[in-house]
């Protein structure tokens, strides 16, 4: 055990509480976002699991889960049957101050709040705690706010900064390009005093009111910055599942071969890959790791499976399939064809012949339409992302960065340039041909 065990008698946080933020609509994650988006599974468990994991492992004694009114994250976690986890219901989607308000009552002293998405809160805890004890041991005796920071390419996404050293000085909300103090992000960790709370009473509930209730604690108070210095990943849009899964493949896979699996005649297995129970690898498959694939899987002949593939339970991937850098939920199925750089959620069926088109003709950036705005994904490489439960024909064509949403049904030998509403039939109208006898000459 780590962190709160070596902190000396005479600092404040004792009581070992942290905040997970897992109540908003993740209106920008659709079509994904039937449930909250921390429930997407990669390696075979949900990605706000890793963050209670990693959070215990630091010796956070407590951890507030603050859920939306489908209590979505509390039905997943209880299968896990984890400790110290108490849970609160944010009724309405009203931003994450109003959700911290609601947890007031529970907490006893200093607390960390975290976004659901950071897996990687090792990386945190220990330099803010650090941070802390050097403000106590100087002598300071009111509370201290510290928020963690890191640097990012595209600042009017975010949160920015301005700084004077570590001290926080202004914050602005996605700010304008070249608009913006620095390059610095707010990454979505807060160590907070318990007297915030009264911060966050005198601002009116809005989207971002724990921003503005943070601006007002630090034109008054003493907002410290550590700065993690490295540009962290978000989970605002379906495609930040891809830099999450690496971190996850990177840190977490190990390989392994499930003794109930069954592997056919010269399939090649290279480099780091974990294939569980009772999956079936059928002959002249190529895996070629790192890759994940899952439980009661088929691999079927001469399907090629490359590098940060993440396989789901109970998938079919059919044979001579290729599949490259994608992820699948459970219980989907696909046939002949390329699947490159895509997200599948539950139970989609694919067509064979079916092409996930993942790089642009001029192999420019990739745009995404979200929330009917043409959003910059960073992206060279990527293809489309599907809902739950979409059924495709044969042959369909996927352009690069669409979306379809979850019960869709697309006809055969349509090609989708845009993005498909959810429980749409979308196809191609083809023209009736009459043959004709032709006359010899």
């Amino acid at each position: 055990m780590t962190g709160l065990s070596e902190m000396s008698t005479n600092q404040k946080f004792l009581t070992g509480q942290a905040m997970i933020l897992a109540a908003g609509e993740s209106s920008r994650f659709w079509p994904l976002n039937c449930r909250h988006k921390s429930l997407i599974k990669i390696m075979g468990k949900p990605l706000i699991l890793y963050l209670i994991e990693a959070l215990k492992k630091e010796g956070i004694k407590e951890i507030l889960v603050i859920q939306g009114k489908k209590r979505d994250i509390e039905k997943e976690l209880k299968k896990y049957e984890i400790k110290g986890i108490n849970y609160v219901i944010q009724p309405k989607p009203l931003g994450s101050g109003e959700a911290i308000l609601r947890i007031e009552k529970l907490v006893k002293d200093q607390f960390f709040v975290f976004n659901s998405e950071r897996i990687d809160a090792k990386e945190y805890v220990k330099p803010i705690l650090k941070k802390f004890n050097k403000l106590n041991r100087s002598g300071e005796n009111k509370p201290q706010l510290i928020i963690s920071a890191g640097p990012t390419k595209t600042p009017w996404f975010f949160g920015i900064l301005k700084l004077k050293g570590d001290k926080v000085l202004d914050i602005v909300e996605k700010p304008k390009p070249g608009k913006e103090f620095s390059n610095l992000k707010i990454t979505g960790v807060y160590f907070l005093p318990k007297e915030f709370f009264q911060y966050l009473k005198k601002v009116p509930v809005h989207p971002y009111s724990l921003e503005e209730a943070l601006l007002n604690y630090a034109k008054k108070e003493d907002m410290r910055m550590v700065n993690i210095k490295k540009d962290t990943f978000a989970l605002k849009y379906p495609w930040d599942l891809f830099e999450i899964k690496k971190y996850i493949f990177d840190n977490f896979l190990k390989r392994k071969i499930a003794k109930t699996a069954k592997i056919g005649k010269d399939v090649r297995i290279e480099g780091k890959v974990f294939i569980g129970e009772k999956t079936r690898i059928f002959e002249k498959a190529v895996i070629k790791g790192p890759c994940y694939i899952g439980n009661n899987c088929i691999i079927g002949n001469n399907a090629i499976l490359r590098e940060y593939t993440n396989i789901e339970d109970n998938n079919l991937i059919g044979a001579n399939a290729e599949v490259t850098r994608s992820i699948f939920q459970e219980n989907c199925q696909i046939h002949s064809g390329f699947f490159g750089d895509s997200i599948f959620g539950k139970s989609c069926l694919i067509g064979a012949g079916t092409i996930t088109a993942n790089v642009r003709v001029d192999r420019g950036e990739i745009k995404s339409m979200v929330k009917n705005n043409k959003i910059d994904t960073g992206l060279k490489s990527f293809g489309c992302v599907m809902g739950k439960n979409v059924r495709t024909g044969i042959h369909c064509s996927f352009m690069p960065g669409v979306f379809i949403g979850e019960n869709s049904r697309i006809g055969p030998k349509t090609l989708i340039s845009e993005n498909v509403k959810e429980n749409s039939l979308f196809y191609t109208k083809f023209q009736k041909i009459i043959k004709k006898n032709i006359r010899k000459s």
